[in-house]
């Protein structure tokens, strides 16, 4: 079980994983991956002004952010921890966005919306940190529009990794990895069709200009006044066992990702089964186009290759489109 699987908000790990600290930061960062890789998921997703944004353990919220002043969607956050979630709503009211993005604390597995109101909807790093992925996964879906796009932003292992193991890293990592084929059946039992998946911690490709770690080491992500500035915050909510397992679990994690790197990132995106709305979006920097409705296929039996990238430029072809 997760030390970061508490129940119910308010978000109370007794001793804070490393995602924790990140999150700690005075600095607004992106999630692993950066900005190409939210770049990407909007052209996957075909978003445009029009269509409602939903991103689960949104964090501070600077993708959503990204979302809705690059490519005019109205969006919302989901938190646990109330801490992120009050921090996400000031700058979204400093920024004067208050209007088309909002923010409110709540757990992955029961999500505070009704049924099918999203057309896409996101399930960051963080979203299975206190409770079961299949759970999680399944409140995403609930949400989204048939016809809608349903897309995770998950550590994946890329090597097997024993189950003591894993609940420890996880526990470490405050995340809780899986492999892809994992996170394929599960968006698959809940209803979604036409996964496709990414990998964005191998070598540069067409669509980024580097290759990214799944999870950034803080020595390399933040200045040494970043780092004390961190543990200072650690310290006034966790005490000193909190700093001193938070130090302890940075050098498991740092072996974890240079030395076995055993630990990948990937994105995968699929489309919860429905007919795609009729909906009339403006696509960022181009005219209106209709996104016209499509019948909904029947998965097939066999997995889908995994894919090295798709087009970041153009009409993302699903399978069977002439």
């Amino acid at each position: 079980m997760l030390s970061t699987e508490t129940g119910h908000p308010p978000y109370a790990p007794a001793v804070p994983s490393m995602l924790d600290l990140v999150r700690l930061s005075a600095r607004r960062l992106f999630p692993p991956g950066g900005e190409e890789l939210y770049r990407q998921i909007a052209v996957l997703t075909e978003m445009g002004p029009g269509l409602e944004v939903l991103d689960v353990a949104s964090g501070k919220g600077v993708p959503l952010e990204y979302f809705v002043t690059e490519f005019g969607v109205t969006a919302s956050g989901v938190d646990i921890d109330p801490a992120m979630v009050e921090e996400a709503e000031s700058w979204s009211r400093e920024l004067g966005v208050g209007d088309r993005l909002q923010f409110q604390s709540g757990r992955s597995d029961r999500l505070p919306y009704r049924d099918e109101i999203f057309d896409i909807a996101i399930g960051e790093i963080a979203l299975a940190n206190h409770c079961d992925p299949n759970d999680a996964v399944q409140e995403l879906v609930r949400v989204t529009k048939p016809g809608g796009f349903v897309v995770l932003v998950q550590l994946v292992w890329k090597a097997p990794v024993e189950e003591e193991r894993r609940e420890v890293l996880s526990d470490h990592l405050g995340a809780r990895p899986m492999m892809v084929v994992e996170w394929r059946q599960i968006l698959r039992d809940a209803g979604v069709q036409d996964v496709q998946v990414e990998n964005w911690s191998d070598e540069e490709t067409a669509f980024r200009s580097k290759a990214v770690k799944p999870f950034a080491d803080l020595a390399e992500i933040f200045t040494l006044s970043e780092r004390l500035g961190i543990l200072r915050r650690a310290w006034q909510r966790w005490g000193l066992r909190g700093v001193s397992t938070a130090l302890s679990r940075e050098s498991e994690v740092h072996k974890l990702l240079t030395n076995e790197r055993i630990l990948g990132l990937d994105l995968i995106r699929g489309r919860k089964i429905g007919e795609v709305p009729d909906v009339t979006v403006t696509t960022h920097g181009d005219a209106h186009a209709p996104r016209q409705a499509e019948a909904s296929e029947v998965e097939k039996s066999h997995d889908e290759p995994e894919t090295a990238g798709l087009p970041l430029f153009g009409d993302v072809r699903l399978r069977g489109e002439e």
